[in-house]
């Protein structure tokens, strides 16, 4: 079990309750499949990933890029817990969507990346150390089903 600090606590909630999800989570999915191409093959039935401007275009990059960020809320919501919350979603994407659990933390990097720039000077050192615990915590419990 993951031990949490008040301001580590506080941070993560403070980020996600201020968060624009409708531009994050496609910023997000977006970089992600841009800087690192080879997570493209997972979303083939998302049509147009050719380039960066049909990414960042494409209606479906968007939707589940949103998804995304609102599964995370399920992790916010449950912080003492989160290895149990992703129990099942751990189980999806190892044996019925086969995704390497190395694409989380990729992905959990473009995120922090979208973060950052959209809070500027008020993401400081602190602030990123409980977010990336957070997320860190994250693609642990999403790979968990992999070992």
């Amino acid at each position: 079990m993951v031990e949490w600090t008040d301001f580590e606590r506080a941070t993560i909630q403070d980020i996600f309750a201020n968060m624009d999800y409708e531009d994050v989570g496609p910023a997000t999915l977006s970089r992600c499949l841009v800087v690192y191409p080879w997570t493209q093959r997972y979303f083939g039935n998302f049509g147009n990933l050719y380039n960066a401007a049909a990414i960042a275009g494409n209606p479906l990059v968007a939707k589940h890029g949103k998804t995304i960020l609102h599964g995370l809320d399920r992790a916010v919501k449950n912080m003492d817990n989160i290895k149990e919350t992703y129990s099942e979603l751990s189980v999806l994407h190892s044996e019925k969507l086969h995704v390497d659990p190395d694409n989380f933390k990729l992905l959990s990097d473009c995120l922090t990346i979208v973060v950052a720039a959209k809070m500027g000077n008020a993401f400081t050192g602190d602030v990123q150390a409980a977010f990336q615990k957070f997320l860190s915590v994250v693609v642990s419990s999403l790979g968990r089903q992999y070992h």
